[in-house]
């Protein structure tokens, strides 16, 4: 089997930014990468996802269970996986690149669950989605650490530059931090790799990011930094 390498992190803080710069870079070295997101908005296996963060189960996140919301992104990366990526994922020296992953399950559908109870969550998702459904776990995640304020603000300017509104999760600053907290909870329990995106109020140059992914992933793929 090959490599899967999970970059995660809040609404905001330059996931599919990085995943693209790292793509670029394996590619320049001569690695069989492949680069997936999730959720795959335009995917009939993201159907129930985009009912979810369109509202219509209600307009607040916590309107939707954990469990319910759990099962609909997992779908949208079972479907992902059994029609687009597991046969390339099956050569050995191959190498995926996620944009999320069952890691965003983790952290944001514990935000919704009450402290005492986060862990017998964990260990439902993660049996659920690797052991239940199949899908491959992965062999590093690297979690883009953004203070919530500042992850806000550059939502702001994305929807601006984008004309969009935003989904109930980037529209709720109260949820947002709640995440912030349950990544936080997450990376130290699971062993993620956390990348701190952030100096004072100010978000680190992207060049400066990808630096930092970079030397976390040498040991792991025998790439050049």
């Amino acid at each position: 089997m090959g490599k899967i390498i999970v970059i995660d992190g809040l609404d905001g803080s330059g996931k599919s930014t990085q995943c693209d710069l790292l793509y670029k870079e394996l590619v320049a070295q001569g690695k069989n990468v492949r680069l997936v997101s999730f959720p795959r908005y335009d995917s009939v296996g993201a159907t129930f996802v985009n009912l979810y963060l369109d509202g219509k189960f209600g307009g607040d996140p916590s309107d939707t269970n954990p469990y319910a919301a759990s099962v609909f992104y997992a779908i949208d990366r079972y479907y992902s996986f059994r029609t687009e990526w597991a046969d390339f994922y099956s050569e050995p020296d191959s190498v995926i690149i996620a944009a999320r992953y069952t890691t965003a399950n983790a952290v944001h559908q514990l935000s919704k669950i009450d402290r005492d109870h986060w862990d017998k969550y964990l260990t439902w998702l993660f049996d659920f989605e690797y052991d239940k459904m199949g899908l491959p776990k992965p062999d590093i995640v690297l979690y883009l650490e953004m203070k919530p304020e500042i992850s806000e603000k550059l939502i702001h300017q994305r929807n601006e530059q984008n004309g969009s509104n935003g989904d109930i999760h980037e529209n709720n600053t109260d949820y947002l931090n709640a995440c912030y907290k349950a990544a936080l909870y997450c990376s130290d329990k699971l062993g993620w790799e956390r990348i701190q995106c952030y100096d004072g109020k100010e978000p680190l140059g992207i060049d400066d990011i990808q630096a930092k992914i970079m030397e976390k992933i040498v040991m792991l793929l025998d790439v050049a930094e």
